[in-house]
């Protein structure tokens, strides 16, 4: 078992030193292929990244990735927020609130979490501060609720975690449905508790409430993104297209909705869009792709089954055993970003879930879970960085410590979809 622990230390080092994550994965892998195997490990690896990114599921990445880049240039993610503030105007913390809503149904046309943040937090975090709303409030509001983006469909999580598992994007979309919206209720319920104790976070609005009309207004200033949410998702649920086929019309409607409703591309900026769509997917196409080398000499070596078998023979209850793995992956989640984790984590613990007799659909709801922690949490939450971009006026130390009680509020949800699976699959179940 020396040759692992090889592998391991070059992976650990690789990524210390600060290579990129899909040269660490794809470079300890390769060696550890050649430390098993000898020369032939040239013909492996090669063979396993083409064939990983072979997939017909993983064409949904770039589109949905093109399509939150397009939305994320117009108006829409702050017209989702200026209509939930109007509607929720009279409640204590609304502001907040209404953050945790359009953030939800931002994600839901976007799919990418920092996109959320960005495109609300930019508008919210400011009017709130204007408000004499607490900073913290303001900002671990925002923080946490962008990672909803990575569990409410379209998730780009769970199309790399069904490309690497096999199980349905689709069904991993349908199952998202039912935990997306209990985390943004619980966050929106939190919120509410904590301005009823400390009145002084957010102080309640004078003045008379905004006309119906007004708020009627608003409404239709978020039709757009609504009509995308129902096209996409409809299209998936009802069977009309695959994720794939839906992401097309998905990138094509925000193209539209960009274009044509909002006038906002110009032909430099279209190019720039572009570009930046081609960039990020091309990232985690790398990383999947030297992921997948990894992976294979993991079970090369039987790494997964050893894993498995180590940890049934500790006769732990099985809850005690998806503790100890939430937290490893909450850890991980820390120092190792989203895709990389999925991609490398998928192979080694799915073994072992399925032998404990649980649902592959329901680890990857859980697992994308986790990711929503880890987003949030120092030092590799991209969305603490996110929020720091578009919203100056906060330290980087500031929105550390505003996003603790969240990520407690998130983690407690987690172990409740942990303990009781059923929650995250009667859905899948119906439809």
């Amino acid at each position: 078992m020396i040759e692992p622990i090889v592998v391991g230390l070059v992976l650990i080092g690789l990524i210390a030193m600060g290579a990129p994550i899909f040269l660490a994965l794809g470079a300890s892998g390769l060696l550890g292929l050649w430390m098993a195997r000898g020369p032939i490990a040239f013909f492996f690896a090669p063979t396993s990244f083409f064939g990983q990114l072979n997939a017909f599921e993983l064409i949904a990445l770039p589109l949905f990735i093109l399509m939150g880049n397009l939305l994320g240039a117009t108006p829409v993610g702050q017209n989702l927020f200026r209509a939930a503030a109007l509607w929720l105007q009279w409640l204590r913390g609304g502001l907040a609130i209404s953050t945790v809503g359009a953030s939800a149904v931002f994600g839901a046309v976007s799919g990418v979490s920092v996109a959320g943040v960005a495109a609300v937090g930019s508008i919210a975090v400011p009017q709130m501060l204007s408000r004499n709303y607490g900073r913290r409030l303001a900002a671990g509001s925002v923080a946490s609720s962008g990672a909803l983006a990575m569990l409410i469909p379209p998730s780009v999580p769970f199309i790399i975690y069904g490309a690497v598992s096999g199980v349905s994007v689709g069904a991993l979309f349908i199952g998202g449905i039912v935990p997306g919206l209990a985390l943004a209720l619980a966050l929106s319920v939190y919120i509410y508790i904590r301005v009823r104790l400390n009145p002084d976070e957010a102080p309640r609005e004078t003045g008379p409430l905004p006309p119906l009309s007004e708020r009627v207004r608003a409404l239709g200033g978020i039709w757009h993104a609504l009509a995308l949410i129902f096209i996409v998702l409809g299209a998936i649920y009802t069977g009309f297209a695959t994720p794939s086929e839906a992401a097309a019309f998905g990138a094509a409607g925000a193209f539209f909705i960009a274009a044509a409703v909002f006038r906002v591309l110009t032909f430099k900026k279209t190019i720039a869009i572009l570009a930046s769509s081609a960039k990020i997917s091309g990232a985690i196409l790398l990383i999947i792709g030297c992921a997948k080398i990894f992976g294979d000499y993991l079970n090369l070596v039987r790494v997964p089954e050893i894993v498995s078998e180590a940890l049934i023979a500790t006769n732990l209850p099985d809850w005690a055993i998806l503790l100890v793995l939430m937290l490893a992956l909450v850890l991980l989640g820390m120092l190792v970003d989203a895709v990389s984790l999925i991609v490398v984590t998928t192979p080694i613990l799915l073994p072992l879930i399925t032998a404990m007799g649980y649902d592959p659909l329901w680890f990857g709801i859980v697992l994308v879970m986790n990711l929503e922690i880890a987003v949030v949490t120092p030092p590799v939450g991209l969305n603490l960085y996110a929020l720091r971009g578009v919203c100056p006026m906060l330290s980087v130390e500031e929105i550390i410590r505003s996003v603790v009680p969240f990520v407690f509020v998130q983690f407690a949800m987690l172990m409740v979809f942990v303990l009781f699976p059923e929650l995250s699959l009667w859905l899948p179940s119906i439809l």
